[in-house]
């Protein structure tokens, strides 16, 4: 269990001093300018080794990535652009960042920017989040006002801006080549890759789109050296990470934690258990609602972090833990999730934009008992005709609950099926 004295993130609860006197007194903001002076190499390297993956939910090497931007202007200058569209539902742990411990988020603009070169930083917000946007442009304009960002950031003679922008509640937005469309004054539809955002991304120039997460815990790393980040969690999974655990659990939270908890750890720990005990868990979706679901009794030993949910057959995604216990209709949670896809959808391909709309219809009856077992496989197989076929992950986000569910309660969709042939309509199926 993460020992407090290691916790990134001091005031992920609000209860502390959120403006930048209280974050000074927290420890952040200190020797930022000693880190500049380091060089945008050493940064990189820095982050390399600290083993930090992108936490906003495909969980690719951050140090890597920006070790993708230019080393030597062409003459366009670089951005980096934070991601705080956070729409995944189920996902609330950007929000709390933004909320409580902005200048987390501020001092990793600047140490980020500076590590690939941009003088300027742009922060995508999601439409929804009015009060984390007020709270987080209050922070920059403490920021400013301290000298810490704007002309000659720190005294490190960087020149570095920050701007906040507000999005209109999208989820493709999240998807990063959506975002910079947006932030272009364009409609949020994703564009073709390559070009990566690294050669070509906002206005052209080349840009890095990281989570809100991912950057924000970079100027703890540098303070404590990547290899005290890299002693949390297995190899591979380094880290602490933030866990947001709703749903049928004694205590919803919010929680900061090591990766490579296990799961049973986490929810006994912070969430007071299961309601109803642990023989009363159904299911849990453990990365977001994009991510396929476990069956309880798979998920009890389940180790939290990138690699090992993979082996049970889902992933880690955002760390956004849906808990269900054996109340829950699992047939018409998936077939809210499914209508959420066919609804969010930009409509830009062709097996996404039809394909949504049709698996959702198909939820609906399998949700009511009115289909034919053959129907199973069918929707099965369409699934697999949206997946990797479409430009964005919105395809394979809208087939992955479907398809961990007929994995994984195949037994249930065919019993309804049954009882509603026999006319034994379940009392769940009837309302």
């Amino acid at each position: 269990m993460l020992k407090d004295e290691d916790r990134i993130f001091t005031n992920l609860y609000g209860m502390h001093d959120r403006s930048l006197k209280g974050a000074k007194a927290r420890g952040h903001w200190d020797g930022t300018a000693k880190f500049l002076a380091n060089g945008r190499d050493w940064i990189v390297e820095q982050v390399k080794g600290s083993g930090l993956r992108g936490r906003g939910g495909a969980g690719f090497p951050t140090g890597l990535k920006w070790s993708f931007m230019p080393k030597e202007s062409d003459g366009r200058p670089s951005y980096l652009v934070v991601n705080a569209d956070e729409s995944e539902p189920g996902t609330c742990k950007d929000r709390e960042i933004m909320r409580h411990d902005p200048h987390t988020l501020i001092e990793g603009c600047l140490i980020a920017s500076f590590g690939m070169g941009a003088h300027a930083c742009y922060i995508y917000i999601r439409g929804e989040y009015i009060r984390e946007k007020e709270a987080l442009q209050i922070a920059i304009d403490e920021a400013y006002e301290d000298g810490l960002v704007g002309r000659n950031a720190c005294g490190s003679g960087w020149d570095f801006d920050i701007y906040l922008v507000h999005g209109a509640g999208a989820y493709i937005c999240g998807e990063e080549t959506a975002l910079l469309e947006s932030l272009e004054g364009k409609k949020g539809m994703p564009r073709m890759k390559p070009p990566f955002p690294a050669g070509a991304g906002l206005y052209g120039c080349p840009t890095t789109v990281n989570n809100v997460e991912s950057i924000a815990v970079v100027p703890t790393i540098l303070r404590r050296g990547p290899e005290w980040f890299a002693g949390f969690g297995r190899p591979n999974n380094a880290g602490t990470k933030i866990f947001a655990i709703s749903g049928h659990v004694n205590n919803p939270c919010v929680v900061e934690e090591s990766m490579s908890i296990s799961f049973e750890e986490l929810i006994d720990k912070h969430c007071g258990g299961i309601r109803g005990g642990w023989n009363n868990l159904k299911a849990v979706i453990p990365g977001g609602s994009s991510v396929p679901c476990v069956r309880g009794e798979k998920m009890k030993d389940a180790v939290m972090d990138f690699d090992a949910l993979k082996e049970v057959g889902s992933s880690l995604g955002t760390a956004a833990v849906i808990v269900m216990d054996n109340d829950t209709d699992i047939i018409k949670a998936i077939w809210r999730l499914s209508k959420f896809y066919k609804h969010e959808s930009c409509g830009q391909c062709t097996p996404c934009r039809e394909g949504t709309g049709w698996m959702m219809r198909v939820m609906d009856r399998l949700v009511r008992g009115e289909a034919e077992v053959e129907e199973i496989d069918m929707l099965f197989d369409v699934t697999k005709q949206v997946e990797g076929h479409t430009i964005c992950a919105l395809g394979d986000a809208a087939a992955w609950p479907i398809q961990g569910l007929i994995r994984n309660f195949r037994d249930e969709i065919e019993d309804r099926i049954k009882a509603q042939k026999t006319g034994r309509v379940s009392a769940v199926a009837a309302e």
